[in-house]
């Protein structure tokens, strides 16, 4: 079984700054690259940032580039989304998730954590 604890929202004034974690655990825990997602009240969920478990490549949604930076401890097993220069338009729950395979959709999912900007 495979768990991804995801902890470090809140409530954040616009243009603050915000680090989640996402602590990934599990019996032979593999993975190719782990996601953060985000999900607003009313809206679908959408893809934030990602990076591969070496670390060697990272990916960001148009809409957080130059504010959002991902990283991961490997030995840890914890992946962070940095998010700076939060605006309103940030808020929603983001979930972490790990992709086993490369070229396959996300397989493990965190529970959520809650991410609120105020203006």
């Amino acid at each position: 079984q495979v768990q991804l604890v995801e902890s470090g929202g809140g409530l954040v004034q616009a243009g603050g700054s915000l680090r989640l974690s996402c602590a990934a655990s599990g019996r032979t825990f593999r993975s190719y690259a782990m996601g953060w997602f985000r999900q607003a009240p009313g809206k679908e969920r959408e893809f934030v940032a990602a990076i591969t478990w070496s670390g060697a490549s990272t990916y960001g949604a148009e809409s957080v580039k130059g504010r959002f930076t991902i990283s991961m401890d490997n030995a840890k097993n914890t992946v962070y989304l940095q998010m700076n220069s939060l605006n309103a338009e940030d808020t929603a729950v983001y979930y972490c998730a790990s992709q086993v395979v490369a070229g396959r959709g996300y397989d493990y999912w965190g529970q959520g954590t809650q991410v609120t900007v105020s203006s």
